[in-house]
């Protein structure tokens, strides 16, 4: 077998490791054996002139400090590895969005309750695909680091499914297949004598939140939403989008037979929609108040044109001080820009322009 480069660097990375684990740890714990024995073994340590004593007492002091110097040092070796391949490993799952796309402008940015993680329980991606530029964003039931499994599974069928669908009933289909594919796998692990989910198992209630947006090249914005807060338009203001009635989330019940995505509003050039999860509008203070989410985004989306970056910032600085850093639940924000410029109407009829018969 043909070792490739990154076997090799990972082998010798690997080796390093080691060989610098056994310098931290090998020498301070052979200078503790050769303090103990001399203490046991060398009539001379038990003797009773006082410099002879003193000597001892230093190298075994020494012999202490430096064995834990190398214990707390490996140790912060390790976790500074650790962290690194979680921070690798979460940007895969919920990787960066590209500033642009498809003369889309956009921007997202995520808080997580679980101390140490970059992600949670909320999702969101957005992709340029033949059919429009497609976006989804989700919230799984609970938070933190036990929803990442569910995370997984919706964010790995959104990116196939958004380029082979052609319609977006077939996107929220293949989400909804995925996620009971899921929870059909964890109960079998977490009930293997049962062969399958139990009546009064967690996970018979574990739901998904999503709202699918696609936008055209026109800049009209079609939605199927399951259960999912519905977007705000910004343009000197924030003005929240109401085209109907959600659908239940994907997990406790079937989806209908018939999905048709909702037209939610036309975007123009320079105007802008922020997605966000619900734990942006249940978000409270010390005295119980809500966070007004949308006075926040008026406040952010006030310049022309709106900057996704600068709201997605403005609105995590505002949920942080209301909440004085102390959130219940994931928050994420998604923001787009329609970039594109508005291509004038085409005269029409045997008098226009252009014209061949």
């Amino acid at each position: 077998m043909i070792r490739t480069p990154g076997w090799i660097s990972a082998c010798a990375a690997a080796l390093r490791s080691r060989r610098a684990l056994g310098l931290a740890l090998g020498l301070p714990s052979g200078w503790l054996v050769l303090v103990i024995a001399w203490q046991l073994a060398c009539p001379l340590a038990r003797s009773d002139r006082m410099g002879l004593r003193i000597a001892t007492c230093l190298g075994f002091l020494i012999a202490v400090v430096w064995l834990a110097n190398g214990v707390r040092a490996t140790a912060e070796r390790e976790l500074r590895r650790i962290r690194h391949i979680a921070e690798v490993a979460q940007r895969v799952l919920l990787r960066p969005l590209p500033s642009r796309l498809d003369g889309i402008a956009l921007a997202a940015g995520q808080l997580s309750v679980s101390r140490g993680a970059s992600i949670g329980g909320d999702l969101y991606e957005a992709m340029s695909t033949p059919y429009g530029v497609r976006v989804v964003i989700g919230d799984v039931r609970g938070h933190g680091l036990g929803a990442i499994g569910a995370v997984a599974a919706v964010l790995g069928s959104f990116r196939e499914a958004a380029y082979d669908e052609p319609q977006l009933a077939g996107v929220l289909r293949r989400l909804d297949r995925a996620l009971a594919r899921h929870l059909r796998e964890r109960c079998r692990a977490e009930h293997p004598a049962a062969g399958g989910c139990e009546p009064d198992s967690p996970l018979a209630e574990e739901f998904v939140t999503v709202l699918l947006l696609e936008i055209r090249p026109g800049g009209e914005v079609y939605a199927l939403n399951c259960g999912h807060p519905w977007p705000h338009r910004l343009c000197h203001g924030a003005e929240p989008l109401t085209p109907g009635d959600p659908l239940p989330p994907l997990g406790p019940f079937p989806l209908p037979a018939e999905l048709a995505p909702m037209r939610c509003t036309r975007l123009l050039p320079g105007e802008a929609l922020c997605l966000h999860t619900d734990g942006a509008e249940d978000a409270r203070d010390g005295a119980g108040r809500f966070f007004a989410l949308r006075e926040a985004l008026a406040h952010a989306a006030r310049t022309s044109p709106v900057s996704p970056a600068d709201v997605v910032e403005q609105v995590q600085r505002a949920l942080l001080r209301h909440t004085r850093g102390r959130l219940s639940d994931d928050v994420a924000l998604l923001v787009l820009r329609n970039d594109r410029v508005r291509v004038p109407a085409q005269p029409t009829g045997s008098g226009a322009a252009g014209v061949h018969r």
